[in-house]
């Protein structure tokens, strides 16, 4: 991930003390970039991946989590946000972060849309949207 694109995601995630990335995968930039900013981040995925140190890896499943009726102390924090989330785990996702009573931010691969109702910010230079599913504006229900 470009510098630019990751500096203007971690600014806007900085907003937040403690974070979950979803998916982590090979690309923790912005995760160690919220870590280097001091703020508490657990980054998690399905498949084992190294990280850097400051940072607090969990082998997780996003959809079997959102079926359980805790989705476990891993995604407890103020968002919960995943980088180039494919359509098939925006609900999912979203599920979790409503169960832990978290915002929901994230970023799809770039040429589909949001499968989950949300708001849009623009960021990098109009470069990445980012959409997000706020704590406060879940339908009743889902709050």
């Amino acid at each position: 991930m470009e510098t630019e694109l990751r500096d203007a995601l971690a600014a806007r995630l900085a907003h937040y003390e403690t974070l979950t990335e979803v998916g982590v995968g090979r690309q923790p930039t912005v995760a160690a970039a919220l870590a280097a900013a001091g703020k508490r981040v657990v980054v998690t995925d399905v498949h084992e991946f190294e990280v850097p140190p400051e940072l607090r890896f969990v082998r997780d499943d996003v959809v079997t989590a959102s079926e359980r009726p805790d989705p476990g102390p891993a995604y407890r924090s103020a968002a919960v946000y995943a980088l180039n989330l494919p359509p098939e785990l925006h609900r999912p996702t979203r599920d979790v972060a409503a169960a832990v009573g978290a915002d929901f931010l994230f970023t799809t691969l770039g040429y589909e849309t949001p499968d989950v109702p949300c708001e849009t910010e623009t960021l990098a230079g109009g470069r990445e949207t980012l959409y997000v599913v706020s704590r406060d504006r879940r339908p009743k229900g889902q709050r």
